[in-house]
């Protein structure tokens, strides 16, 4: 059986100090000081197991729901004296060029930070090894948690939106691509991975828009950090509306081209129909029973059929192959 807390210990001057006993025991250590709290990560629980973590820290109960049920757009909300955020995590599939999502929620407190994560993506181990190694980060207290996870996850989205520029790209040149197969399922399959990587991405502009602007107390400290993460983000939020805008116009021209060849096919089809038509219609004359046609009884009625029939197909055929019809 999996354990319900992923990792728990209690910082306190740039320092960790792991926990023995239980959350209530952490959050006494943590103490009130600025530089001193609790980071308590989990990993998809349920309720029962986010019960005893939402009382011990007294938690809000809509904001304990979020936290289990997932499935919540990016958004920074207020309970009391805790800030809850939630942030979308990203996953890249080589194979199918599909992005899978995943969510992490922060409870941030005085004296504690929670993590909850949902999904396979963003793991939060490198993110604690990061910050414990850096311990001038760490003295900004739990704040310092909320920077680090938030720009592990803008960095990741930078990573995929390199990922799908390289995805379109490739379809660019099948698109272009005289032989290549119809890719029309492909480019509406990596649109709608664009789509759902903007709707990751784009809420959490305003999100820290509000922390770099200084409305947020809790993040004082580290505006400056939280501006950095928020100029990355931006980037790669043109870049998405780059790469939505540039699928538009690969779609565009692969139903332009698409409609190219089948016209030139349709061309080529009544270019034959009319070259055989000469010929066949000749043959229906000189097929039907009467008597009095010109030249039935002919001695070279039969090979003069033939070299009108040959004459006029050659000289259908060089002026429908000059004009482009084949």
């Amino acid at each position: 059986m999996r354990p319900v807390i992923v990792d728990k210990a209690v910082y306190a001057g740039g320092t960790r100090h792991d926990i023995d006993g239980d959350i209530s025991d952490a959050l006494a250590r943590a103490g009130r000081d600025a530089d001193r709290f609790v980071w308590i990560g989990l990993f998809e629980p349920d309720e029962a197991e986010f019960q005893l973590v939402k009382d011990e820290l007294e938690l809000h109960p809509l904001a304990a729901e979020d936290a289990v049920r997932a499935h919540q757009r990016p958004k920074m909300e207020r309970y009391g004296d805790t800030l809850f955020v939630v942030l979308k995590t990203l996953t890249y599939i080589d194979a199918t060029s599909d992005i899978e999502v995943g969510e992490i929620m922060v409870f941030l407190g005085d004296g504690f930070v929670v993590t909850v994560r949902h999904g396979a993506g963003n793991p939060l181990g490198p993110v604690r090894e990061r910050l414990e190694r850096d311990p001038g980060m760490l003295r900004h207290g739990a704040t310092s948690v909320l920077y680090s996870v938030c720009d592990e996850v803008v960095d990741r989205y930078g990573v995929i939106a390199h990922e799908v520029e390289v995805d379109i790209i490739g379809l660019e040149r099948a698109v272009f691509d005289p032989d290549a197969r119809d890719v029309t399922a492909d480019i509406y399959s990596l649109k709608r991975e664009v789509l759902e990587f903007r709707g990751a991405e784009d809420p959490l502009v305003p999100v820290l828009q509000e922390i770099v602007k200084g409305r947020v107390p809790e993040c004082a400290g580290t505006r400056e950090y939280f501006r950095d993460v928020l100029d990355h983000l931006l980037r790669v939020d043109g870049q998405v509306d780059a790469h939505n805008e540039l699928l538009n116009s690969v779609l565009t021209a692969h139903l332009a081209l698409v409609s190219s060849r089948q016209n030139a096919d349709m061309r080529k089809i009544s270019a034959w129909a009319a070259i055989i038509a000469v010929p066949t219609a000749i043959a229906g004359i000189y097929g039907m029973n009467f008597d009095h046609m010109p030249e039935l009884h002919w001695t070279w009625g039969y090979p003069a059929a033939l070299a009108v029939m040959a004459t006029v197909i050659t000289v259908l055929f060089r002026r429908l192959r000059k004009s482009g019809w084949l």
